[in-house]
């Protein structure tokens, strides 16, 4: 993990290996922003111009380095781009300077240090820089060799390193709201950074019975409560979606409960994941060209996983308990077939009309067990349909819920902590595509809405009276273009910060 520091220090005399500054549009062109003073100072108050020179234009982005001047201990100054400088007393945008620290450190891989001097004038500027540099820090590694035919993963030459430190200047480590913000940062983005870790592991590496052992030795590290189903509790209990979206596999699926108490919580939330970890589409094979990265369709599961830990971590008076429903989909002479019907854990029946819309069938069984322990709200997210990526992008998440102000409430939430999100409707009258001559439900109904057509088939399995709410993420989930401010190529770990911050708003009692 990248270390992070509070510094005092002046950007002119700190010493580190480069000095981050942010630079802005302006109306009249490049505009050096607050922090940077003595950095401009250095280069004779002329650094806007040095730096439109070498076209520099201040976009949200772009990233210019230079060699200090005369006077500055760092030797490189790196000017992040901060997008539009805001209007006089009003502050830059959290979010501009999470994406500009998120870029700068991903510029400055091979660096041991960094001093970070972009806008921090309170807590929650510094705790955006930091998230932004920790998260854009990342890089996944584990299975690179040293280049010498070695086995097994081994770090890379210094040059292809993640920054190794962040001093984050104008940070006040004597503060108590910015020393909670660095330390809520830290702990927050190494979650993230692990749900990345889970997500990039290949397929072969990462199974449902290897999933459910990173949540005991997690559970076992942070003082947490877990249980796991394995196959024989599962038939037992009669988990008839997670058996039958497993049985085509080798590796038999998995209902993990991972859970954190707090001693005067007083509210509690369930989290649902969907967890597969690797999905051919079983019998209903996906077309050739839609299998490479099917090792994210665990994503929602790790979200969960990495939001539970960080609640831990953070010490939150609130309950939570994570529900990863893991299994593998694959095609084999003993894999559910199209046609087939499945009796589900609520005793509901399911004709499965196509084996690749798995993830609702997994989902249906983790949300009836949640519901039995009647929590204040449950939560599910999962890499659910290609038509919410068709509605609303490759960055942006669906949120669905049973309650609009439910709905609305994790919507501001995710805007809030930098996560792009829409709420989507649950037409009733799509309801009726899903109704089956065989069986109480199909797993499938009209192709146009398709995503809302699965969100209404979750909706059949919550318990009466509890508050959900769906979170589609097959769009952000998995990055396949290049690196971007602070989202690596990969894993991003989406809905992660939405899941804590929702967790910290229970507990504060913000949610009714």
């Amino acid at each position: 993990m990248t270390a992070l520091t509070l510094s005092t220090s002046s950007a002119a005399t700190v010493r580190a290996d480069a000095v981050v500054v942010g630079v802005a549009k302006g109306a009249k062109g490049v505009v050096v922003a607050p922090g940077a003073e003595a950095v401009d100072k250095a280069f004779g108050g002329k650094l806007a111009a040095v730096l439109e020179t070498l076209g520099a234009s201040g976009a949200e982005g772009e990233v210019t380095k230079l060699p200090a001047a005369d006077g500055l201990k760092a030797p490189v100054v790196l000017a992040a781009g901060l997008g539009e400088a805001p209007g006089k007393d009003e502050a830059y945008d959290t979010e501009a300077l999470r994406r500009a620290a998120g870029s700068a450190a991903r510029a400055l891989t091979g660096t041991k240090k960094a001093a970070f001097a972009l806008p921090v004038e309170d807590a929650e500027a510094a705790a955006a820089v930091s998230e932004g540099a920790l998260l854009g820090a990342y890089s996944f590694t584990a299975y690179r060799s040293n280049g010498n035919g070695a086995k097994g993963g081994k770090k890379d030459d210094a040059k292809s390193a993640p920054l190794a430190e962040v001093a984050l200047l104008g940070g006040k480590p004597r503060d108590k709201e910015f020393k909670a913000a660095a330390e809520r940062a830290q702990a927050l983005t190494a979650e993230i950074n692990r749900a990345r870790d889970l997500i990039n592991m290949p397929p072969n590496a990462l199974d449902p019975k290897t999933f459910a052992a990173e949540a005991q030795a997690a559970a076992k590290e942070f003082g947490l409560k877990v249980e796991v189903l394995d196959e024989k509790a599962l038939k037992k209990g009669g988990y008839g979606g997670l058996l039958g979206v497993g049985q085509g596999a080798e590796t038999p699926p998995r209902l993990v409960r991972i859970a954190y108490t707090h001693p005067k919580a007083d509210k509690t939330l369930a989290l649902v994941g969907k967890g597969i970890t690797y999905d051919s589409g079983g019998i209903s094979l996906k077309p050739a060209g839609h299998n490479e990265t099917m090792k994210c369709d665990m994503s929602g599961a790790a979200a969960v996983f990495a939001a539970v830990v960080a609640a831990a971590r953070l010490g939150l008076q609130v309950n939570v308990t994570g529900w990863l429903a893991l299994a593998e989909n694959m095609p084999s002479g003993s894999a559910t077939r199209p046609g087939d019907v499945l009796t589900m854990y609520s005793g509901k029946t399911v004709e499965v009309l196509n084996t690749d819309a798995e993830g609702r069938l997994v989902l249906a069984d983790a949300l009836t067990r949640a519901s039995e322990e009647t929590p204040d709200a449950i939560v599910d997210v999962a890499t659910l349909t290609g038509a919410m990526v068709l509605a609303l992008g490759n960055r942006t998440f669906g949120i669905m819920a049973n309650d609009d102000a439910f709905r609305t409430s994790i919507h501001e939430i995710a805007e809030e902590v930098g996560e792009q999100s829409w709420p989507m409707p649950m037409p009733s009258e799509l309801r009726k595509g899903m109704d089956s001559p065989v069986a109480d439900i199909a797993n499938m109904g009209e192709r146009m809405g398709g995503g809302l057509v699965a969100g209404l088939f979750l909706k059949e399995f919550i318990g009466e009276g509890i508050t959900w709410a769906h979170l589609d993420i097959a769009g952000p989930a998995f990055h396949e273009g290049a690196p971007w401010g602070y989202t690596p190529k990969g894993g991003t770990g989406s809905a992660v910060r939405t899941l804590v911050r929702l967790a910290e708003r229970t507990a504060a009692g913000d949610l009714g």
